[in-house]
């Protein structure tokens, strides 16, 4: 697991590394790690280089990690656990920087979120693919593993005490109504993990049930309104949106579309629509922005409800053209000069 190229790296060529084979080889060599973790040399650093890694990727083009982190999460084949330690990660990252978190709680955060299953990677992978319920003594190692992945984690020279103590009490429950800068930074770092963690779950599929709509993720945590007052859930749904990038959607003209970029309106994307209203494919995706009027996004949908082979390269190179072509987005795109 030797350091991977950054994203913004150029090949002799001059052309950039396709992103999508960036994040899949990042969520490989994480995949690694979390099985194998006792063999690793320094594993400190490097779960620090697969941070940085990361962060690297989101900082190319936001909405381009978006897209293909959701399709990653409903595709990988490399493993449950380290889809949802990538797709966790990732989101709180992105939180880290919405909610203005300090350089060393936005740290611990992401570090978590990539090592708190770490000390049942195996049964995680096992249950994703498990119809039945667990049974009780796959239950009691749920039950126990926040304290066995801290236990592991201290034995692999993780020193970071807060780090170390949001993974021990993942899965407490916090209070959601207190202010964050109220709150102490292991409880302020637990509540973002936590509501990250449930969210990330609930989009993923598994043998027993599809993934749900990230729409529906969202209002099975939060209700069907989400309350101001609830920090986390709103900024999550206000930074990646109800439907993010990489997410399926019905239209108000009966058609089927992915949603390609968010927009400077929440919950009003760009998107791509791919299925016309009999549900026949496009030759050409047809490119809609929701905010400036018709189509509407009528209902989000699970990645489970279309049947459909995407070329992610075009699709991301599709999204991110239309958006340095149209003055509501052109703001929004973070990408480097002559990246993709």
């Amino acid at each position: 697991m030797s350091a991977h190229p950054s994203a913004s790296q150029q090949h002799p060529e001059g052309e950039y590394e396709d992103l999508l084979s960036l994040w899949s080889d990042l969520e490989s060599a994480l995949s690694v790690l979390l099985a194998r973790p006792l063999q690793v040399q320094d594993f400190p650093g490097k779960v620090r280089q697969f941070d940085s890694w990361l962060q690297d990727l989101v900082a190319h083009d936001i909405d381009a990690a978006l897209y293909l982190m959701f399709q990653l999460a409903a595709t990988s084949t490399v493993g449950y656990s380290a889809s949802h330690a990538l797709v966790c990660g990732t989101l709180c990252h992105i939180m880290a920087l919405e909610l203005k978190l300090p350089q060393r709680e936005r740290d611990s955060l992401v570090r978590a979120a990539l090592t708190m299953n770490i000390g049942m990677t195996g049964l995680q992978d096992e249950l994703a693919g498990q119809r039945e319920r667990p049974t009780a003594a796959q239950q009691e190692a749920i039950k126990s593993h926040p304290e066995e992945s801290m236990l592991l984690l201290e034995r692999l020279f993780i020193n970071d005490a807060l780090w170390l103590e949001v993974v021990g009490q993942h899965h407490a429950s916090i209070a959601e109504r207190v202010p964050l800068a109220h709150q102490e930074p292991v409880d302020r770092l637990t509540r973002i993990l936590g509501t990250i963690d449930r969210y990330a779950a609930m989009i993923s599929p598994r043998k027993s049930r599809a993934g749900r709509s990230a729409t529906d993720s969202v209002r099975a945590i939060v209700g069907q309104e989400v309350d101001q007052r609830d920090e986390v859930s709103y900024t999550l749904v206000r930074s990646i949106g109800l439907c993010p990038p990489g997410t399926f959607v019905k239209l108000d003209n009966g058609e089927t579309a992915i949603v390609l970029r968010r927009s400077d309106k929440a919950n009003h994307p760009l998107v791509a629509s791919l299925l016309d209203r009999t549900g026949s494919h496009r030759a050409q995706p047809s490119l809609y922005q929701t905010a400036t009027g018709k189509p509407r996004i009528q209902s989000a949908l699970a990645r489970s409800a279309v049947s459909l082979e995407l070329n992610h390269r075009t699709m991301v190179r599709l999204g991110l053209y239309a958006a340095q072509h149209s003055g509501g987005l052109r703001g929004l795109v973070t990408t480097r000069p002559g990246t993709l």
